[in-house]
């Protein structure tokens, strides 16, 4: 009875089963990432500080503590709780929303390399170059598991025919 169910409302089975373990594993991963998210966030406001101190570099002509840790630390609980709540329709916003702050935090992790700063457990250059690969994993992980990815080429894709 389920089944027949089930196919009445969603088509096939077999189109159920196909999707069902796609959609659980962006779910996942979605979730894995806010919690991540906000678990930074609430580091950068409590015991992690000095840590996400050690990030800013020393270029930014803003107070590391105050603007940037603090200003940081509740952009990604924001975030990390977006990406936990956000309806389906607003997922693709959340998931490109939390890639351009992936970006734009990025060159603090390059600092973080030239200048030599410790941080994280990162005392080589070594360890500091490696953490430098998986910045662009963060960001493709934000657009895979909010959908973003295929939202922002329709958006792409129907701007372009308009033209």
């Amino acid at each position: 009875m389920t089944v027949i169910m089930v196919t009445m409302t969603t088509g096939t089975p077999s189109d159920h089963t196909s999707r069902w373990p796609r959609s659980l594993a962006r779910t996942l991963a979605r979730i894995t990432l806010g919690v991540a998210l906000a678990g930074a966030g609430v580091g950068h406001l409590t015991t992690l500080r000095e840590e996400f101190q050690a990030q800013v570099p020393s270029w930014v002509p803003l107070d590391p503590d105050l603007v940037v840790v603090v200003a940081s630390g509740v952009v990604e609980i924001v975030l990390g709780a977006a990406l936990i709540l956000a309806p389906r329709s607003l997922r693709p916003i959340v998931g490109t929303a939390t890639a351009v702050f992936f970006i734009l935090i990025f060159p603090g992790n390059i600092a973080q390399y030239v200048e030599g700063t410790d941080g994280f457990g990162l005392d080589t250059d070594r360890a500091r170059l490696i953490r430098l690969f998986f910045q662009p994993l963060l960001v493709l992980w934000a657009l895979w598991s909010t959908g973003a990815w295929g939202w922002l080429r329709n958006r792409l894709t129907s701007s372009k025919e308009k033209t």
